[in-house]
């Protein structure tokens, strides 16, 4: 298992590109890729699919990746106890939310 940061910075050294190389792509600057590989730079939807597009991988898995490193941090942060039930419930209020977008048109978060 390995954090975000080392998910991203694994896939860039398997693409034989440096930091800058792949900022670029991803429209940043080197600093805030070293952030990104380092945990410390949040990425909004545009950046994770620039950065699924630069180093080939789909853009749902790269997606899930980010959310589900957010999520874990998040759980650990509030020091939940009883991970399973959260994510068992965040599974369910996904789907409720999906739903909810489908009858009501964009779901505004």
């Amino acid at each position: 298992m390995e954090s975000f940061g080392s998910y991203i910075r694994r896939l860039r050294t398997e693409k034989g590109l440096n930091q800058t190389e792949l900022a670029a792509k991803v429209k940043l600057d080197s600093g805030s890729m070293s952030k990104v590989e380092n945990d410390k730079k949040h990425l909004d939807e545009e950046k994770l699919i620039l950065l699924a597009k630069a180093l080939d991988i789909d853009t749902e898995i790269m997606k899930k990746q980010y959310l589900s490193d957010q999520f874990a941090k998040e759980s650990v942060k509030y020091k939940v106890e009883e991970s399973r039930t959260i994510y068992e419930l965040a599974e369910s209020k996904t789907k409720y939310y999906l739903n909810n977008n489908v009858k009501q048109g964009t779901l505004k978060i």
